[in-house]
């Protein structure tokens, strides 16, 4: 179980982990261990999600939501498999806590009168500039 919150909880048959090696240097151990971690979260078929939740998530995740639903995170900073895999799966549980966050409704406002008049002020006077730059007559 990945806990997110004190409420929700991801079972562990809608994660799969799979383990590679990683890249980049690192000497005989990073040709020899797969440390990388790419975990797997079917996102789409989770009956602890909110269609509404799924919907900010798969704008959050954005380019690790696949066509079929799920959220691939791949974890390979550190050299030791277990602490890449409590990373992927951390980054899982921030992404989740930030879709589970509704975004405040906007409430629209009248602009006041006084913010009207400044606006139609400042363009009354930048159109005066704009007036003031055209070709130099000659006056013959």
């Amino acid at each position: 179980m990945l806990w997110i919150n004190d409420t929700l909880a991801i079972a562990d048959w809608e994660l799969s982990e799979s383990f590679t090696r990683s890249q980049g240097p690192g000497g005989q151990n990073v040709n020899k261990v797969s440390t990388a971690v790419e975990l797997r979260f079917e996102a789409e078929r989770s009956p602890h999600l909110t269609p509404a939740v799924k919907a900010r998530l798969k704008r959050i995740a954005g380019r690790k939501w696949t066509q079929d639903g799920a959220i691939v995170i791949r974890a390979e900073e550190t050299r030791s498999q277990l602490r890449n895999r409590d990373l992927a799966r951390e980054r899982l549980a921030e992404m989740i806590r930030a879709a589970l966050v509704a975004p405040k409704r906007r409430v629209a406002t009248k602009p006041t009168l006084g913010s009207q008049r400044r606006r139609l002020k400042a363009k009354t006077v930048r159109g005066e500039v704009k007036a003031l730059r055209g070709k130099v007559g000659d006056d013959e």
